[in-house]
């Protein structure tokens, strides 16, 4: 019998063949993740019935963690699944994803039809309706329901923007009240609109569409099963997370401010960039909408800058056309591919001041423990050397006492952090690390001597993480500086970027392996010189200070498939140098607080905030809402804000840096705000009080 073919037959096909390629290679990849994993991770998880259920929540999670696009009837369709995701992962099936991907899509594109319907009505608050707290934690059961959900969301969003527009209490006075609300839900509505359909849009017109999307979370999800920082990573990915550590990023080249309508506006054009080189952009212009080539534009009305960095992280390698208005109004539109731009020496580096008062201190602030990881003589180009450089402009300056300020640090290079306690302790043993081998590895600073033996603080908080809690631990163990703040993160693992190929060996050099895609994989644990580790519990601070992040902490130990502590025997060539006097500067620092206004307000904001009970169902009427946020304020205390004067200390520049200041506007405003910053900031206050304490009293030998 012949065979005819009808155009639907010929389409049907081409649209399997093109998600076909983007499956067959995740169902690869995830294998290969798998199996790399047993071959190198730290502590590898049997692949079984718990990874399977674990994997297969951690994918519906980060497709839809709102619970929003899947309805409970879809999820009856991918169920079965659950338990049967080992079976997949080994055999490299694609059933799962081939009924998850069209699910996916269809919903949603429904859902985008569904907020343009929603929002083609106004939105009535004088109906006494709420969203429950077993709707959010829910699928919907049906279309029906998810449309429901959606105007509820919608409903709130608004509501909730509408009270953060209440400021003047005559607006909630009923005579004028309606006459407001009426013309703000109609402004409301339109950007909340557009705010869900971009949301959405970006996964529908992402590079590769919808089916790359769902492949790429099939492969991160199983990595993250592994630990929190197991990693899978599609080469920009990788570009992007290398440039966070120091390497040259992949830029479209130009920066972004924000007008008072709310544009993104063009702000500065790089010299050499791809922007700059275009010759068809320039200062001022309003970014209006972006689109990938050969997908859909996304409108960009109502979008901030980190809506709009997201869109552009998707892809390094493929084209993006800008669509921009220009000063006198014309619209033109500019495609560009990105390419690396070397850093501008103040991006991501160390930044150093002198603080003087009683004392003439140094303060460096150190963001990230980067290095050069393309260049071969990578020490050089890192942080440790930066930091050397500016002890040494510092120590001509005659400085009596150093602040090292790594709150928010979240780590990076362990071989920095390694370099860098070097820089402060003769010597000797730093941190020991193990892989799944029994034996215990040392890091070592094999230089003779320091680059600074005065007085040393270093400042930590919750968001210090990995070698920053490496750094600290370090000195806290030689008994080399008093670290002061609040309890770390606690990650006390080590991660390694690998080619995903099960053919590499750890003793040949893999790092130009081309391959189409890369896997950050935990493959050791980090201890103290001790013997301890800081995994969970962080490095707990010699002066502990009330912080606003104690309000609400989230660390290691909250995060789903965290590594346990373990300790290993202390290393046996650690000498310590003698103890400080933890003792009375403990006693000072107490007096200090105990009278400061800042941190008894603080103090008193972090017991409020965590006795606070929280009410998930939401009001949907303006009356209720209005109640329950004029209750919420009059109960919760609101976090102190910094002062705005201090006769503490003043904030210079040493002579080098004040050379350079004066042929750059740019630098200098950026000078005055970090000056600013750290002048109003009461932990830098605690920080200047203590090594002045210290000073007056002892000495660190």
């Amino acid at each position: 019998m012949k065979k005819h073919f009808t155009l639907t037959t010929l389409l049907t096909v081409y649209t399997f063949l093109l998600t076909a390629q983007p499956v067959d290679k995740a169902a690869r990849d995830a294998f290969l993740v798998s199996r790399m994993a047993v071959k190198f991770h730290v502590q590898p998880r049997p692949v079984d019935k718990a990874l399977s259920a674990a994997w297969f929540d951690n994918i519906i999670k980060q497709l839809d963690e709102a619970k929003v696009f899947f309805t409970q009837e879809d999820m009856l369709q991918l169920q079965p699944y659950r338990l049967h995701m080992d079976n997949e992962l080994t055999g490299k099936k694609t059933a799962f994803l081939q009924l998850l991907i069209p699910v996916y899509r269809q919903r949603l594109k429904a859902a985008d039809s569904m907020i343009d319907d929603i929002c083609k009505k106004p939105f009535r608050f004088d109906i006494n309706e709420k969203l429950m707290s077993s709707e959010i934690d829910a699928y919907p059961s049906n279309t029906s329901a998810q449309k429901l959900k959606w105007y509820k969301l919608l409903k709130g969003t608004i509501l909730v923007a509408m009270l953060e527009e209440a400021y003047d209490p005559m607006r909630l006075q009923p005579a004028i009240q309606k006459e407001w609300t009426d013309s703000l839900e109609i402004v409301l509505r339109k950007k909340v609109n557009a705010y869900y359909k971009r949301i959405i849009k970006k996964t529908l017109e992402a590079p590769g569409g919808p089916e790359q999307v769902v492949c790429t979370a099939y492969c991160q999800s199983l990595a993250t099963c592994y630990d929190p920082h197991s990693q899978y990573l599609p080469p920009s990915e990788k570009e992007n997370f290398e440039s966070d550590l120091g390497n040259a990023p992949m830029q479209f080249g130009f920066q972004l401010t924000e007008n008072k309508n709310g544009d993104m506006v063009i702000n500065n054009l790089k010299p050499g960039s791809p922007a700059f080189k275009s010759g068809q952009l320039n200062k001022g212009d309003i970014i209006q909408a972006v689109q990938w080539e050969g997908k859909e534009a996304i409108d960009l009305s109502g979008a901030d800058r980190e809506e709009l960095h997201e869109i552009m992280s998707a892809s390094n390698h493929e084209k993006l056309v800008f669509t921009v208005r220009k000063a006198d109004g014309t619209k033109t539109s500019v495609s560009l591919l990105k390419e690396k731009m070397e850093q501008e020496e103040d991006e991501n580096r160390v930044k150093g001041f002198l603080l003087k008062g009683e004392k003439r201190l140094g303060y460096i602030s150190l963001p990230a423990f980067y290095t050069d990881w393309e260049s071969e003589g990578r020490a050089m180009k890192g942080c440790s050397d930066d930091i050397a450089k500016e002890l040494i402009k510092m120590k001509k300056e005659n400085i009596e006492g150093l602040i090292v300020d790594i709150r928010y640090n979240g780590g990076g290079s362990m071989e920095e952090a390694v370099e860098l306690a070097g820089i402060f302790i003769d010597a000797g043993p730093v941190a020991q690390t193990k892989s799944r081998e029994e034996k215990v590895y040392t890091a070592k600073d094999v230089n003779r001597g320091t680059i600074y033996d005065g007085p040393l603080l270093v400042m930590v908080n919750g968001y210090s993480a990995s070698a920053s809690e490496v750094l600290a631990g370090t000195l806290q163990d030689y008994n080399r500086a008093y670290i002061v703040g609040s309890p770390t993160y606690g990650k006390a693992t080590g991660q390694v970027i690998l080619p995903l190929d099960t053919t590499i060996e750890l003793t040949v050099d893999f790092l130009n392996r081309q391959v189409d895609s890369y896997l950050k994989l935990t493959m050791e644990k980090l201890y103290r010189v001790t013997g301890r580790s800081a995994q969970g519990t962080g490095v707990k601070p010699d002066i502990i200070l009330p912080d606003l992040l104690e309000a609400d902490p989230h660390r290691e130990v909250d995060e789903p498939f965290a590594l346990a502590a373990t300790d290993v025997a202390p290393n046996k060539y650690y000498k310590p140098n003698a103890a400080l006097p933890i003792a009375s500067l403990k006693a000072f620092a107490k007096a200090y607080t105990d009278s400061s206004r800042y941190f008894k307000a603080m103090q008193s904001y972090i017991e409020s905030h965590k006795q606070k009970q929280l009410v998930k169902d939401m009001p949907l009427s303006w009356t209720e809402a209005s109640a329950r946020q004029q209750q919420h304020q009059q109960s919760q205390l609101s976090p102190p804000e910094f002062r705005t004067s201090n006769t503490l200390f003043s904030v210079a520049n040493y002579t080098s840096e004040k050379l350079r200041l004066q042929t750059d506007s740019d630098l200098r405003e950026l000078n005055e705000a970090w000056k600013t910053r750290l002048v109003n900031d009461p932990y830098i206050d605690m920080a200047v009080l203590l090594l002045f304490f210290s000073i007056n009293n002892t000495s660190i030998q």
